[in-house]
């Protein structure tokens, strides 16, 4: 899955931040590619808490960053995990643009299928 991510942003040209999430929102695994823009590291963490804890791509959803002391944003990047219409957790990938961020994202759920 991160492997995936790491080659889609080398591929693009863009150095990311990449964070995934189990369904309680904890830590599990992050990788900050050489490059990737310091002022992501909090945004990437809230993308992949937000969709692994409210099961939406955030993308669609509010920026609600301001009002939860950034544990929950809107912002484009972050993407459910889901096997099988089972919730595993949330991925956030930071530092291009909404669109670069997105790509990566869904590269590395494609990864495993998801």
């Amino acid at each position: 899955m991160l492997g995936a991510a790491v080659e889609t942003a080398e591929a693009i040209g863009q150095p990311q931040r990449i964070e995934v999430v189990d369904a309680s929102g904890e830590l599990p695994v992050r990788i900050r590619m050489s490059g990737s823009k310091f002022p992501s590291r909090g945004s990437v963490r809230a993308k992949a808490r937000t969709t692994a804890t409210t099961g939406a791509p955030k993308h669609r959803g509010p920026r609600r960053r301001p009002a939860t002391g950034g544990e929950v944003t809107g912002l484009a990047g972050g993407l459910p995990i889901r096997i099988d219409g089972v919730p595993l957790g949330g991925t956030g990938v930071g530092s291009g643009s909404p669109e670069q961020d997105l790509t990566i994202a869904r590269a590395a759920l494609a990864a495993i299928g998801a």
